[in-house]
């Protein structure tokens, strides 16, 4: 008999079969009594019922223990098969497993804060200095809902503002001109989901990667939304963006009030809301500061010596 199994979407297949089908090869040599043609996300198997059942079962354990770890070898095939569990990496304040195993944690007080936060809220807000891990965190916890089947969508947004410059007219057609000002948004996820998976949510609209005005009119529902740089926005724009959250939706702003790009006569739409939100209790706001700084020790001393 003939089976046709589809695996997960949240797979990575690349990761799954392994370099030149290493590890659907080893799977296979596992299981001698059956043949196997893998495809895309539908594996072909031929062979007895019993023989069938037995691979299935095998085969869900390495797609399961790749979808958690976003790893797979022929040893953990191997050992997965022989009744073995692989070494996963400690769970402890582990929020997902990035590209090729690695691990992505919520390494400070803030970000743990922030972990807890998403949680118990379906709006939050994260403040603090350059570097302290806002927007990292909050791109890790949306692509573990992606992952975890929590939301269908991620939906990442950024003001168009210029730093402190005037960059004259971009060539090139309308994503080529936005693309600049979206690049650490891109630069994040390039770290949790490997190259061929990431473009696939991109180009099926899973993961959607757009300036701050293409959010008017829309309803976000079943997603995941964060908007980066919220400090560049006026408080009309952050209205606009907050009111877009539908059913089964949660958003996370995140921004530094110590750099903003507009023009000096203009007040921060986070500053605003920050002030207008602080007292709503199902708004949660997480304020980061120096402690959390996780990028080189220098920048820690940088932003003290800005703060004065």
């Amino acid at each position: 008999m003939e089976t046709i199994f589809t695996l997960q979407d949240s797979l990575d297949t690349p990761t799954f079969y392994g370099v030149n089908n290493q590890n659907i090869l080893c799977l296979k040599n596992q299981h001698p009594d059956v043949r196997v043609v893998a495809r895309g996300y539908q594996v072909k198997v031929t062979g007895s019922e019993k023989a069938i059942d037995a691979f299935e079962k095998s085969m869900r354990l390495c797609e399961n223990f790749c979808i958690r770890n976003n790893r797979l070898t022929e040893q953990d095939v191997l050992m997965l098969l022989h009744g073995e569990k692989p070494q996963e990496q400690a769970t402890d304040n582990l929020i997902l497993h990035g590209v090729n195993g690695k691990s992505i944690y919520a390494r400070s007080v803030n970000q743990k804060a922030l972990v807890a936060a998403y949680e118990e809220s379906d709006l939050l807000f994260a403040v603090g200095p350059a570097g302290s891990g806002k927007t990292y965190t909050a791109i890790a916890l949306a692509v573990r809902a992606l992952k975890n089947r929590e939301v269908r969508r991620i939906i990442l947004s950024r003001p168009a503002v210029e730093a402190g410059e005037k960059l004259g007219f971009l060539p090139g057609d309308l994503k080529e001109k936005i693309d600049p000002y979206l690049q650490p948004l891109y630069d994040a996820l390039q770290n949790m989901i490997p190259e061929a998976k990431l473009t696939e949510y991109i180009e099926k609209g899973t993961i959607q990667i757009a300036p701050l005005a293409f959010m008017r009119g829309r309803t976000l529902s079943d997603a995941v939304v964060i908007l980066d740089e919220a400090q560049n926005t006026t408080a009309l724009q952050l209205k606009m963006f907050l009111t877009r959250l539908g059913f089964g939706g949660k958003m996370i702003v995140t921004g530094d009030l110590t750099q903003v790009d507009l023009p000096p006569t203009q007040k921060s739409g986070l500053c605003d809301a920050l002030e207008r939100f602080r007292n709503i209790p199902d708004i949660k706001i997480i304020e980061f500061n120096e402690k959390d700084i996780v990028r080189h020790p220098l920048v820690k001393k940088i932003v003290a010596a800005y703060n004065g």
